[in-house]
């Protein structure tokens, strides 16, 4: 067992501590992969973050530490969007996004599954709300922790959604700007903690493929049930296929009566059989919605189940 992976499940074991002793139902503890090893022209990088007071590689954070170092935000959402947020537990689309929780704990059961890409054909098909919403819905279960990053550098909208800050966030850490916590937020919702998009930049592309992202994930991921990234559109950009590889699966959303169906099978070819773990289907109207409210695909069924409201 190497060192990096010892120091995680140290930290892992501090936070079941901290939960009273013991894992939360449902969550399979996996082994945490060592992060690459570096060249020597990528050392620079791993320099200049150290230089912002980030720990040694692989050092472990505890639960404690997060919330000393996480600042606590007065977010203003958008109750319009953010469902788990206005109080209302049967809302629309409350019990279809607790559905989709129940389906990704069974999924969880067959594979390694705690950060989870969320993405879309097109712009405009609902990914940034399924994401809010999932990280949202998973936070609702006692003791349940999650990550919601804003991914999308070239189009982000989830600060806007939480209402709060666009910034600092991931692409100042990407940049070596800023350490973990200082990019990391916490609004009203308990155990809900947010990294914004954060300063704009001219090649996002670049930025999400310079290695950085998984090291970040392989840092945080033991104080977390679950991490969701929202990422750009997979047809018009590289992004969302650059960032998948720091995934464990991606969560496909498309817009009913919208998305053209050869769109939609070239954003799936983007990503690999087994990274592809489900698909929603968002914007059904008020006839179809107790049936086609949306449709999950696991690649374990090869199937697509129809769930109820």
């Amino acid at each position: 067992m190497s060192r990096i992976h010892e120091a995680l499940k140290k930290a892992e074991q501090e936070r079941a501590a901290n939960q009273g002793g013991s894992i939360q139902p449902n969550f399979a503890m996996t082994p945490v992969a060592d992060p690459p090893v570096f060249n020597e022209g990528a050392a620079s990088g791993v320099s200049s973050m150290a230089s912002v007071g980030m720990p040694a590689l692989g050092s472990p954070f505890s639960i404690d530490t997060l919330l000393a170092r996480c600042p606590q935000m007065e977010w203003k959402p958008d109750m319009g969007t953010m469902l788990f947020m206005n109080g209302d537990d049967s809302a629309r689309g409350t019990e279809e996004f607790r559905t989709l929780r129940s389906r990704l704990y069974h999924l969880r059961e067959k594979m390694t599954l705690r950060t989870l890409l969320v993405t879309s054909a097109l712009p405009k098909e609902g990914k940034s709300f399924t994401a809010a919403n999932l990280a949202q819905v998973i936070v609702r279960q006692h003791g349940r922790r999650a990550l919601l990053i804003d991914a999308d550098l070239r189009g982000p909208r989830l600060h806007l959604m939480l209402g709060t800050s666009a910034g600092p966030g991931l692409s100042d850490y990407l940049q070596g700007k800023n350490d973990e916590f200082s990019i990391m937020q916490r609004g009203p919702m308990e155990n809900l903690f947010f990294i914004p998009s954060g300063t704009g930049i001219e090649d996002p592309a670049e930025l999400v493929g310079n290695g950085r992202l998984k090291i970040l994930l392989q840092r945080v991921e033991p104080l977390f049930d679950w991490i969701i990234v929202d990422s750009p559109p997979a047809v018009l950009v590289a992004d969302a296929s650059l960032l998948s590889k720091a995934c464990d699966g991606v969560l496909m959303v498309v817009r009913s009566n919208s998305t053209p169906s050869d769109v939609a099978r070239k954003a799936r070819l983007e990503f690999p059989d087994q990274a592809l773990v489900g698909v929603v289907l968002n914007g059904t109207s008020d006839e179809t919605a107790p049936y086609e409210r949306y449709y999950y695909e696991s690649s374990y069924q090869k199937k697509t189940i129809p769930t109820k409201a």
